[in-house]
């Protein structure tokens, strides 16, 4: 590597982090939500083009622009699509599941999750849970994301109600 590639890499890094920038604030919030599993391989085929536009030296820096422009829009394109057909949806993105309710584990869906005893108690330590007993709800998300309903207060139904059981 010589000097020249070293520059060259800090300009492809300044221009497409900007053109990154100049999109996430023409598309809106949405960006990187990474609210359904659709929007986080969005997110991850954005940095994957990110790191190749900026190490891929031979390549024109116009490519990894036109695609971070097509991640965008297709983003932008979808997203309504989804809240509008149901079907869509459900093809697109997982449904959250529940692998523990009120203190009790569920193992069928602790399998179904690929996740083990030892996965459920890192992710409840991780969430500062003294005890199983604490837990009225423990979901992977769509997106991977382990969320922990815990404490005295009791959990609104409606904050359940799209997860399987």
């Amino acid at each position: 590597m010589t000097w020249a590639d070293a520059f060259d890499i800090f300009i492809r890094i300044a221009i497409l982090m900007a053109v990154i920038i100049a999109f996430s604030r023409v598309f809106g919030l949405r960006s990187f939500s990474k609210l359904s599993g659709f929007d986080f391989a969005v997110t991850v085929a954005l940095g994957s083009v990110l790191a190749n536009g900026i190490t891929a030296l031979d390549k024109s820096l116009w490519v990894p622009i036109l695609a971070i422009a097509a991640l965008f829009v297709w983003q932008m394109v979808v997203a309504p699509i989804r809240t509008r057909w149901t079907w869509f949806e459900n093809t697109l993105d997982n449904r959250p599941l529940v692998v523990v309710e009120n203190g009790e584990i569920l193992e069928a869906n602790l399998h179904q999750a690929d996740m083990t005893r030892a996965d459920l108690w890192a992710k409840l330590r991780d969430a500062n849970v003294g005890g199983l007993a604490q837990v009225q709800a423990a979901v992977v998300e769509t997106t991977g994301v382990f969320t922990v309903l815990h404490g005295h207060d009791r959990i609104s139904p409606e904050l359940l109600e799209d997860v399987r059981r």
